[in-house]
């Protein structure tokens, strides 16, 4: 009986050494397969992040949007005038008086008592500003 294990323990060693081998690649291989998953979610977010500050204008200041709701109101009613920048430090209608902050979706209401041009100003950190202007309608 000892002389038949002696000479299966080689035999025995070997197996035991595959078995963990073999379980030590799986692991190694779910470790990589893990590591390579997470790699690719992070590209792939960063493109999505991209793409979104392309949408937006990329990085430069720009306005997205500038616009009143209903476009002509009558006396005493009042409208929503609506903008959205991108890159801007800070923001101002004229010849509204409040003290606005850059946003890329924001309104605010308005009741004029004539027809009323607004120009949205923005200006970035480095001293670039964009303009746009519209004009909302006071019906008699």
């Amino acid at each position: 009986m000892i002389a038949l294990l002696r000479k299966l323990m080689p035999l025995l060693a070997l197996a035991t050494l595959c078995v963990v081998l073999y379980d030590g690649w799986i692991f190694y291989a779910r470790w990589r397969d893990r590591r390579e998953g997470a790699r690719q979610e992070k590209l792939a977010e960063a493109e999505r992040a991209r793409q979104t500050i392309d949408l937006l204008g990329g990085g430069q200041l720009r306005i997205l949007n500038f616009y009143a709701s209903p476009g002509e109101v009558k006396r005493g009613e009042q409208a929503n005038i609506c903008y959205g920048v991108y890159g801007a430090q800070s923001v101002r209608i004229e010849p509204l008086k409040e003290t606005l902050h850059p946003a890329v979706s924001h309104c605010l209401q308005v009741s004029p008592a004539a027809d009323t041009s607004y120009t949205l100003v923005a200006e970035d950190s480095k001293g670039h500003s964009v303009r746009q202007t519209f004009e909302l309608r006071v019906a008699r």
